[in-house]
């Protein structure tokens, strides 16, 4: 490039810059070395303000929020045509959260196409194509109340119309002293989105074959729903099959409808607490986590502690955990999930309303028709009051309680049910009560929590509607709860680099032997030499059931090997037998991980693997191990999903099953790298990728990784943003230019210069270069034979055609631009 056309260039920045600091300017053209200076019309520019007229995609920000890519039109007013003004269209101010009484006051100009700007007090537009912005300033009194990362309802996105299909899939293969064991199981959800509404159907499955026996199969839908978000009223409501969501009368699988406040939908420094599962595996392992035979989790963990803290908060009553080794033994327990004090925002209202009829596993009817409801008011802002009712037929449940705020002391409820229970085993009608107090607190000064304290007494003729349920068959143990304790403590020390956390359960029954477990972890990093963050752990935990115990201990120690890696010396005891392994751990890169380990037992020597990769299509882990004289096996996890639009499909990773999702679009263009809230993943050969760590109700953002993006792409617009609803299909396209890149002359069919600062338009209509000086023009974006345009004016004037060969031009190519009547090739 030579000297004239940097000096152009800069002529050019310079201009921007004086345009952009005041109001008014005259240019003196003899700056510029251009031929046609006569032609060449600045005066536009001299405004601030002023946008060449057209419709350009920009991003929109509302005070210092970021919302979404819109086209916006900029229009030049009749009396005043050295100014220009956006167009804001009713679809991109729904977006904006406006109150409802700013709407009401709203006035429109060009038949109601353009928002009047002046009909909100305060309100300011300013588009800047430098950074492809349109920036509006909104005075927040106009506006509804918003969080960082949190949009009110108006901005939430449905997302499109699509067909889904996520699973989980275990293959394990065991060969214990000669005799073989294969085990195949998943599960998953198969839905479709239409609209605001979810259909959805749970899956499980299991094949198991022995040597010298019979291979058994099973296979069972275990729950059909469907589910839509009510934004007016903050809630979700659900038909079909469910468990209900309770925090007074416990859980039970039914057939019915449920209109509940999501909590989801609030702000997320006012959300509620999500249960979490802990537990140590002594080898490989396979955690299921289920809840009235039903599926809720499923995943693989290595040897050692595991913290399972991504369950979906609207899991409430008792969960069943069972971790399944490599080893071929099993623990199974129960925990039972906390609630945080049940406490509402001061006037706020919140409630669930649920009614049908009880159902079994084989979708059949399984007892009368029920309806329940239960609320929590905000009586002040320390004050909460709340309560419910069950009724069913020879059933009845009423509940009644408080919460208070005490502040710097933590929070506390207390409530109390009374039920009321006919039943073929009794002559007269059970009556009972259960009483229950609550406490959480966090002590900021302490680095401390207590998560959740409970303590629930339950009287012996007490019975809850699952217990009634089960009742009225007569063949079936009861199991009623007598007594039920749940504490969880973390501390953190951070001087001493100390963290402590303890969880314990404890349930008592009328009928039948007491439960307990408890886990407590400690950890530490240290410093010992030149050895920088050394970590130790110990863990403990205890299982009692039904007279059985299963208790054990986790000793670590960890070193850091490497840049990522890691080596550690691990000693566990489980129920006097004891195993010493060492073990290295270490990252390829932040979607590839592995584990091996060697060592001894009581029993002989060990060895075992394990490696997880986060593919574009799917979740793997790989895993084995061996003990000397007892066992070989390997077992394989493949967790992914497919989603299936009419704007493109694509394999994928998976997160929650038939949860929210983000289709992204980079207009055919293959293996971009894109990044959610998690790992990269690259678009498939239609250019389509689907991004699974989304969270609903939540603005989440995906990216283009522009270290990682191919030498021939680039992306004008890398970022883009959305809150979408529960279970929604949501859909962005990124704005991206794939092809060769170089100089190029182009040239009028007269071969005259197009006019100075002419844009290049690709087929998709995107901007692939400015014509500079004498037609010179750095190209993008350059694909065999491709036919471009040339714009200027806001119209179209010429078309060119690129060569068939652009990857490995040897000089500068020219083209001849052709007026758009004219079909001949313009390459030469």
């Amino acid at each position: 490039m030579d000297h004239r056309k940097v000096l152009t260039a800069t002529a050019l920045c310079c201009l921007a810059t004086w345009a952009s600091a005041a109001q008014e300017f005259e240019f003196n053209t003899d700056v510029l070395d251009l031929n046609d200076r006569q032609n060449l019309d600045l005066g536009v520019f001299a405004s601030a303000n002023f946008i060449m007229p057209g419709e350009y995609t920009l991003m929109v920000h509302l005070n210092r929020d970021t919302l979404t890519e819109f086209p916006v039109v900029f229009i030049t007013p009749d009396d005043n045509p050295k100014n220009s003004l956006p167009c804001l269209s009713p679809a991109l101010v729904n977006e904006l959260g406006l109150k409802e009484q700013t709407i009401k006051n709203l006035t429109w100009w060009r038949d109601g196409a353009c928002l009047e700007l002046s009909s909100i007090p305060g309100m300011q537009a300013r588009g800047d194509l430098s950074t492809s912005g349109l920036y509006l300033s909104i005075p927040q009194d106009q506006l509804e109340y918003t969080a960082p990362n949190w949009d009110p309802p108006s901005r939430w996105d449905d997302g499109i119309t699509g067909a889904l299909f996520d699973y989980n899939f275990n293959a394990q293969t065991t060969d214990r002293k000669g005799s073989r064991n294969d085990n195949l199981n998943g599960n998953g959800t198969v839905g479709f989105n239409q609209g605001a509404w979810r259909f959805r159907g749970d899956w499980q499955s299991q094949m198991q074959r022995s040597a010298g026996q019979a291979s058994q199969q099973q296979f069972a839908w275990s729950r059909f729903y469907a589910l839509r978000a009510i934004p007016s009223l903050r809630s979700s409501l659900i038909v079909g099959e469910g468990y209900l969501d309770s925090d007074l009368f416990g859980s039970f699988r039914y057939t019915g409808a449920n209109l509940s406040s999501n909590d989801n939908m609030l702000p997320p420094n006012l959300r509620g607490y999500a249960p979490e599962v802990t537990g140590v595996a002594r080898t490989n392992a396979r955690v299921v986590i289920s809840q009235q035979g039903r599926v809720l989790y499923n995943t693989q963990v290595p040897p050692g502690p595991f913290r399972i803290q991504d369950l979906n908060d609207a899991v409430s009553g008792q969960l069943d955990v069972r971790v399944e080794e490599q080893d071929g033994s099993v623990q199974d327990f129960t925990m039972d999930t906390a609630s945080i004090p049940y406490l509402t925002r001061p006037g706020s209202v919140r409630y669930k309303l649920t009614g049908g009829k009880p159902s079994d596993w084989e979708h059949q009817m399984d007892g009368p028709i029920f309806t329940t409801g239960e609320f929590s008011w905000g009586v002040s802002n320390g004050w909460s009051l709340y309560g419910g009712a069950l009724g069913a037929k020879d059933y009845g449940s009423l509940a009644v309680g408080a919460g208070r705020d005490l502040l710097a002391f933590g929070a506390l409820s207390v409530d109390v049910t009374q039920s009321r229970a006919t039943v073929p085993a009794s002559n007269s009608a059970l009556m009972g009560k259960s009483y229950r107090i609550s406490y959480s607190k966090r002590f900021d000064e302490y680095d401390s929590q207590v998560t959740f304290a409970g303590y629930r007494f339950s009287e012996e003729n007490y019975m809850s509607m699952n217990e009634f349920i089960e009742a009225r068959h007569g063949d079936r143990p009861l199991n009623r709860s007598k007594n039920m304790y749940t504490t969880t403590l973390s501390k953190q020390f951070r001087d001493a680099g100390l963290s402590l956390y303890f969880n314990y359960n404890h349930q008592t029954y009328w009928d039948s032997r007491a439960s307990d477990r408890f886990s407590l972890s400690m950890s530490r990093y240290f410093d010992v030499g030149r050895l920088k963050n050394l970590s130790l752990s110990l863990t403990a935990y205890q299982n009692k059931s039904n007279g059985a115990s299963d208790d054990g201990a986790y000793l670590s120690v960890s070193i850091p090997w490497g840049g990522t890696g890691s080596i550690s010396l691990n000693t566990s005891v489980n129920n006097g037998d004891s195993t010493h392994t060492l073990s290295y751990y270490d990252s390829l890169d932040e979607r590839n991980q592995y584990m091996l380990s060697a060592g001894k037992t009581s029993s002989g020597e060990t060895a075992s693997g394990f490696f997880s990769h986060q593919g574009d299509q799917a979740q793997v882990v790989v895993s084995g191990s061996y003990q000397e004289g007892e066992y070989t096996t390997a077992s394989l996890s493949v967790e992914g999903g497919a989603t299936i639009t009419g704007r493109g499909a694509a394999l994928h990773r998976s997160s929650v099953m038939g949860g929210t999702r983000l289709l992204v679009d980079t207009q055919g263009v293959a293996d971009v790298p894109v990044r959610g809230n998690g790992a990269v993943t690259h678009t498939n050969r239609f250019g389509k990728a689907v991004i699974t760590d989304v969270n609903s109700y939540y603005r989440n953002q995906a990216s283009i990784d522009l270290d990682t993006l191919p030498d021939d792409v680039e992306a004008t617009q890398s970022v883009i943003q959305g809150t979408l609803t529960e279970g929604a299909i949501g859909y962005r396209s990124f704005d991206v230019i794939a092809g060769a890149k170089g100089m190029v002359t182009i040239l009028m069919a007269d071969r005259d210069a197009p006019p100075f600062g002419a844009t290049a338009k690709n087929s998709r209509g995107q901007d692939t270069g400015i014509v500079g000086e004498e037609g010179s023009t750095y190209l993008s974006g350059m694909q065999p034979g491709e036919t471009m345009t040339l714009n200027w004016g806001g119209n179209d004037h010429c078309r060119f055609t690129l060569p068939d060969k652009v990857a490995s031009l040897k000089s500068q190519l020219e083209l001849l631009c052709q007026p758009l009547g004219d079909t001949s090739n313009g390459a030469t």
